[in-house]
Protein backbone atom coordinates (compact mmCIF):
# COMPACT_ATOMS: atom_id res chain seq x y z
CA UNK A 1 0.00 0.00 0.00
CA UNK A 2 1.52 3.55 -1.15
CA UNK A 3 2.09 5.96 1.81
CA UNK A 4 -0.71 8.40 0.59
CA UNK A 5 -2.81 5.54 0.10
CA UNK A 6 -2.41 4.52 3.96
CA UNK A 7 -2.53 8.33 4.87
CA UNK A 8 -6.10 8.32 2.82
CA UNK A 9 -7.08 5.43 4.63
CA UNK A 10 -6.90 6.86 8.07
CA UNK A 11 -8.60 10.30 7.15
CA UNK A 12 -11.31 8.57 6.05
CA UNK A 13 -11.21 6.39 9.22
CA UNK A 14 -11.71 9.27 11.29
CA UNK A 15 -14.12 11.20 8.97
CA UNK A 16 -16.50 7.69 9.99
CA UNK A 17 -15.20 8.67 13.57
CA UNK A 18 -13.48 6.14 14.03
CA UNK A 19 -10.42 6.62 16.95
CA UNK A 20 -6.97 6.73 14.82
CA UNK A 21 -3.55 6.80 15.18
CA UNK A 22 0.04 7.58 13.40
CA UNK A 23 3.34 7.98 14.03
CA UNK A 24 7.09 7.10 12.45
CA UNK A 25 10.00 6.38 14.06
CA UNK A 26 13.05 8.78 14.83
CA UNK A 27 16.37 8.13 13.27
CA UNK A 28 15.23 5.67 10.64
CA UNK A 29 17.18 5.10 7.85
CA UNK A 30 17.95 8.48 5.56
CA UNK A 31 15.27 10.40 7.69
CA UNK A 32 16.01 14.24 7.93
CA UNK A 33 14.91 16.59 10.17
CA UNK A 34 12.46 17.65 6.90
CA UNK A 35 10.79 14.19 6.93
CA UNK A 36 10.35 14.56 11.12
CA UNK A 37 8.84 18.03 10.13
CA UNK A 38 6.29 16.56 6.99
CA UNK A 39 5.08 14.29 9.52
CA UNK A 40 4.18 16.91 12.47
CA UNK A 41 2.26 19.10 9.74
CA UNK A 42 0.90 15.41 8.86
CA UNK A 43 -0.25 14.90 12.38
CA UNK A 44 -1.26 18.57 12.71
CA UNK A 45 -3.58 17.96 9.89
CA UNK A 46 -4.87 14.22 11.07
CA UNK A 47 -5.37 15.26 14.67
CA UNK A 48 -4.73 11.68 15.75
CA UNK A 49 -5.95 10.31 19.10
CA UNK A 50 -2.88 8.41 19.77
CA UNK A 51 0.52 8.76 18.43
CA UNK A 52 3.18 5.90 18.35
CA UNK A 53 6.66 7.56 18.16
CA UNK A 54 9.98 5.78 19.38
CA UNK A 55 13.34 5.45 18.44
CA UNK A 56 14.45 3.58 15.20
CA UNK A 57 16.44 -0.24 16.48
CA UNK A 58 18.00 -2.19 13.48
CA UNK A 59 17.13 -5.91 13.54
CA UNK A 60 19.82 -8.24 12.22
CA UNK A 61 17.36 -9.75 9.67
CA UNK A 62 16.70 -6.05 7.69
CA UNK A 63 18.66 -4.51 5.26
CA UNK A 64 19.52 -2.01 7.68
CA UNK A 65 21.01 -4.21 9.96
CA UNK A 66 24.18 -2.09 10.33
CA UNK A 67 22.15 1.28 10.20
CA UNK A 68 22.45 3.82 13.30
CA UNK A 69 19.71 3.75 15.95
CA UNK A 70 17.10 6.23 16.47
CA UNK A 71 18.41 8.89 19.42
CA UNK A 72 16.76 9.20 22.94
CA UNK A 73 17.49 12.37 23.37
CA UNK A 74 15.89 13.74 19.79
CA UNK A 75 12.95 11.44 20.96
CA UNK A 76 12.44 12.76 24.27
CA UNK A 77 12.36 16.53 22.29
CA UNK A 78 10.03 15.35 20.01
CA UNK A 79 7.45 13.65 22.90
CA UNK A 80 7.80 17.19 24.71
CA UNK A 81 6.85 18.73 21.20
CA UNK A 82 3.61 16.69 19.94
CA UNK A 83 2.08 16.46 23.86
CA UNK A 84 2.14 20.31 23.60
CA UNK A 85 0.36 20.14 19.99
CA UNK A 86 -1.64 17.21 21.23
CA UNK A 87 -2.99 17.51 24.99
CA UNK A 88 -4.92 14.87 24.81
CA UNK A 89 -3.81 12.15 22.64
CA UNK A 90 -2.67 9.12 23.66
CA UNK A 91 1.09 9.30 23.19
CA UNK A 92 3.06 5.60 24.73
CA UNK A 93 6.78 5.67 26.43
CA UNK A 94 7.80 2.81 24.12
CA UNK A 95 9.52 -0.38 24.92
CA UNK A 96 12.04 0.69 22.56
CA UNK A 97 12.57 3.71 24.67
CA UNK A 98 13.17 1.16 27.33
CA UNK A 99 15.51 -0.85 25.37
CA UNK A 100 17.86 2.10 24.14
CA UNK A 101 18.13 3.65 27.63
CA UNK A 102 17.16 1.62 30.65
CA UNK A 103 15.68 4.43 32.16
CA UNK A 104 13.94 5.37 28.97
CA UNK A 105 10.55 4.70 29.69
CA UNK A 106 9.97 6.68 32.50
CA UNK A 107 12.21 9.44 30.68
CA UNK A 108 9.31 9.52 27.96
CA UNK A 109 6.60 9.61 30.55
CA UNK A 110 8.60 12.62 32.36
CA UNK A 111 8.56 14.19 29.13
CA UNK A 112 4.93 13.95 28.15
CA UNK A 113 3.88 10.23 27.12
CA UNK A 114 0.95 9.02 29.20
CA UNK A 115 0.97 5.51 28.10
CA UNK A 116 3.10 2.67 28.62
CA UNK A 117 2.19 -1.18 27.84
CA UNK A 118 3.42 -4.31 29.11
CA UNK A 119 4.57 -6.93 27.07
CA UNK A 120 1.34 -9.81 27.95
CA UNK A 121 2.23 -11.67 24.59
CA UNK A 122 2.52 -15.67 25.73
CA UNK A 123 6.23 -16.35 25.65
CA UNK A 124 5.89 -19.15 23.29
CA UNK A 125 5.44 -16.61 20.87
CA UNK A 126 7.06 -13.47 22.04
CA UNK A 127 9.95 -14.45 19.03
CA UNK A 128 7.36 -13.72 16.50
CA UNK A 129 7.15 -10.06 17.91
CA UNK A 130 10.47 -8.90 18.13
CA UNK A 131 10.85 -6.19 15.58
CA UNK A 132 14.01 -5.11 16.53
CA UNK A 133 17.45 -6.81 18.65
CA UNK A 134 17.19 -6.70 22.01
CA UNK A 135 14.14 -5.44 22.50
CA UNK A 136 13.87 -4.63 26.30
CA UNK A 137 11.34 -6.76 29.03
CA UNK A 138 10.76 -9.78 26.41
CA UNK A 139 12.03 -12.31 28.75
CA UNK A 140 9.98 -11.48 31.91
CA UNK A 141 6.16 -12.88 32.23
CA UNK A 142 3.18 -11.20 31.80
CA UNK A 143 2.47 -10.42 35.45
CA UNK A 144 5.99 -10.58 36.79
CA UNK A 145 6.38 -7.34 33.47
CA UNK A 146 3.42 -5.83 34.57
CA UNK A 147 4.67 -5.54 38.34
CA UNK A 148 7.85 -4.53 36.74
CA UNK A 149 6.01 -1.67 35.05
CA UNK A 150 3.87 -0.46 38.07
CA UNK A 151 7.28 -0.63 39.86
CA UNK A 152 8.57 1.41 37.61
CA UNK A 153 6.23 4.11 36.92
CA UNK A 154 5.64 4.41 40.78
CA UNK A 155 9.41 5.72 41.13
CA UNK A 156 8.75 8.65 39.45
CA UNK A 157 5.14 9.31 40.94
CA UNK A 158 3.03 7.82 38.41
CA UNK A 159 0.60 4.75 38.81
CA UNK A 160 -0.58 2.50 36.55
CA UNK A 161 -4.65 2.57 35.66
CA UNK A 162 -6.01 -0.29 33.78
CA UNK A 163 -8.26 0.79 31.15
CA UNK A 164 -9.42 -0.16 27.60
CA UNK A 165 -7.39 3.51 26.38
CA UNK A 166 -10.12 4.91 24.91
CA UNK A 167 -9.91 8.96 23.91
CA UNK A 168 -12.45 10.57 26.08
CA UNK A 169 -13.77 13.75 23.92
Amino acid sequence: MSFDNRQQCLENLKSLGFQVGSGFMVGSPYQTMEHIIADLRYLQKLQPDMIGIGPFIPHHQTPFAKEKQGELHLTLRLIAILRLMFPHALLPSTTALGTIDPQGRKKGLQCGANVVMPNLSPMDVRELYKIYDNKAYVNAEAAEGLALLGKEVQEIGYRIVVERGDVKK
